[in-house]
C-alpha cells in the first residue's frame, strides 16, 4: 500500500511540505475531458503521481476539441487541456489489445487509486469495472465520475456539464429570471465540471484517509447530476417546503430580495455593476445613505423608523439607489464605497479578477509553461495549506512519459518496448 505517510519524534511531528501533502500516492486514470481528470490535477498539485492513460493515436479526446472543436480560441496554447491535466505524466495505450490491458494491470498493482469517467458498458468492454481492477489490486480506491449516477435508467447515458450539472440538475431554469424566453446558457467553458472536479478530489482524499486509518477500500461516485443539486442545495430545499420551483425574480434594480434594497445587483453609469449583500440592510441603511451622498434618508421615517417600515418600503429605496448609482461611473463609487463597513463587490470581468489585488495576494492565478516552453496562466486549486498556494504544474505533451513509465516504472526492456510501438499497444 503506497500512502503518504508522517514521521513521529518525541517532541515533534515532521510534515510533508505544505503542497507536497499527497506525495506518495499514486493514481491512475483512465479519463477524458474535464470533469474528472481536473479531479486528479488537484491532487497532482498537492502532489500526488498521476498516470494518464490516453488512446495510443489521438489521446484525450480534449487535446482535439482544443484545436478544432468548440473550444478551440485560435492559439497555440490548450489551455483547457493543460489546465485538467496539470502535473501529470502521459502514456497512450490501447486497452482493447490483451497486451496494452496487461500494461494497465501492472500499473493497477502499483497504485493506490484507480480513477475513470467511463461509461459502465465502456469499463466492461474495457475490463476495468470494479471487480476487475481489484483483482490485480484489492487495496485500491476505485473513483468513478459520470453524468448521472450509477443506478437507474441512465447510467449508460452520457453527460456533459452543461447537460448534468447545468440542465438537468435545476441550475439553468432556476438561472432563468420569469420575464426572460430562455434560461441563461452555462457562465463558462467546464463550469460545473470544475466544481464536480474539486468533489472527487474530495472523495479521493477521505477515501484514502479512511484507507490509512481502517485498511478498508471503497468505491467513490460523484455525479455531475449530484453536483449541481449539491450546488442548488439551498433552493431545492426551500422546494421541497413550499412546492414550488425558485426562480430568479425581478424587481426595481434587480435587487435579489424585495424587502432589502442593498442586496442585489445595480447599474453604474459606465455600464458596469455594482453587487450589494449587506443583508442586514436596515442596520447598514444609514451608512449606504451617507456614502451614496444622501444623508437626509438615513433617518427618513420611512426607512429608518424600524425594520418592518424599512422592508414594506424596499421598492422606493431600492429605486433611489439604482438612479443614484447610475449617476456616476464606477470609478466614482470605488472611492465613495472604500471602506465601507455595509458589504458590496465589484462585478468584474474575467480579466479583472486574474489582475484583482486580492487574487495577486494570495497567488490565486499562476504563471505555467507548456511542455515546449510557451507561457499561459491559469487558476491555482483553490484549497491552500499553511497560507501557501500549490504552485500549479504543466500538462504533458500527448505520451510524454510513455518510454519512462514501461522502461522505468515496469521494468520492460527496450526490445518490448518496440515490439509494443510496433504493434501499436502503446503510442
Amino acid at each position: 500500500m503506497r500512502t503518504a505517510a508522517h514521521v513521529t519524534g518525541a517532541a515533534h511531528t515532521i510534515r510533508p511540505m505544505s503542497n507536497d501533502l499527497m506525495n506518495g500516492i499514486r493514481i491512475l486514470e483512465v479519463a477524458e475531458h474535464t470533469f474528472v481528470p481536473l479531479a486528479s490535477a488537484i491532487l497532482a498539485d498537492w502532489g500526488a503521481e498521476v498516470i494518464k492513460i490516453e488512446h495510443p493515436e489521438r489521446g484525450d479526446a480534449m487535446r482535439g476539441l482544443g484545436q478544432v472543436g468548440t473550444l478551440g480560441f485560435g492559439t497555440d496554447v490548450q489551455v483547457l487541456v493543460e489546465n485538467s491535466n496539470r502535473g501529470k505524466r502521459s502514456l497512450g495505450l490501447d486497452l482493447t489489445d490483451p497486451d496494452g490491458l496487461a500494461i494497465l494491470h501492472r500499473l493497477i498493482a502499483q497504485s493506490d487509486v484507480f480513477l475513470t469517467n467511463k461509461l459502465p458498458y465502456v469499463c466492461e468492454k474495457l475490463h476495468i469495472t470494479v471487480d476487475e481492477v481489484r483483482e490485480h489490486n484489492p487495496d485500491i480506491v476505485y473513483v468513478r465520475g459520470s453524468g448521472y449516477g450509477v443506478r437507474g435508467p441512465d447510467v449508460n447515458a452520457g453527460g456533459y456539464d452543461f447537460l448534468g450539472f447545468w440542465g438537468r440538475s435545476g441550475v439553468a431554469d432556476t438561472m432563468r429570471a420569469k420575464h426572460l424566453p430562455l434560461p441563461p446558457t452555462q457562465p463558462a467553458p467546464a463550469f460545473g465540471d470544475n466544481l464536480g472536479a474539486s468533489m472527487i478530489a474530495g472523495g479521493i482524499a477521505t477515501a484514502l484517509l479512511d484507507r490509512e486509518r481502517t485498511g478498508r477500500t471503497h468505491v467513490v461516485d460523484v455525479s455531475l447530476l449530484a453536483a449541481g443539486m449539491w450546488a442548488l442545495g439551498g433552493a431545492i430545499a426551500i422546494s421541497q417546503q413550499t412546492g414550488e420551483p425558485w426562480n430568479q425574480q425581478p424587481h426595481e434594480g434587480d435587487i435579489a430580495t424585495p424587502s432589502n434594497p442593498i442586496v442585489g445587483t445595480y447599474r453604474t453609469s459606465d455600464d458596469r455593476f455594482i453587487v450589494f449583500s449587506a443583508l442586514q440592510g436596515f442596520h447598514y441603511w444609514p451608512e449606504v445613505c451617507e456614502r451614496l451622498g444622501l444623508p437626509e434618508y438615513a433617518t427618513d421615517p420611512s426607512f429608518a423608523g424600524d425594520p418592518d417600515t424599512f422592508m414594506a418600503n424596499a421598492p422606493i429605496a431600492a429605486r433611489l439607489v439604482w438612479d443614484t448609482i447610475s449617476s456616476q461611473p464606477l470609478a466614482h463609487w470605488r472611492e465613495a464605497f472604500a471602506g465601507m463597513k455595509a458589504q458590496w463587490a465589484v462585478a468584474q470581468d474575467s480579466l479583472e479578477v486574474a489582475s484583482d489585488p486580492q487574487s495577486l495576494a494570495n497567488d490565486y492565478v499562476q504563471d505555467c509553461v507548456t511542455h515546449d516552453g510557451k507561457p499561459y496562466r491559469v487558476v491555482a486549486t483553490p484549497v491552500q495549506f499553511d497560507e501557501e498556494a500549490a504552485p500549479a504544474k504543466r500538462g504533458p505533451a500527448f505520451n510524454e512519459h510513455g518510454d519512462a513509465i514501461l522502461v522505468d516504472d515496469l521494468g520492460l526492456d527496450w526490445d518490448a518496448v518496440i515490439d509494443l510501438k510496433v504493434r501499436g499497444v502503446v503510442a
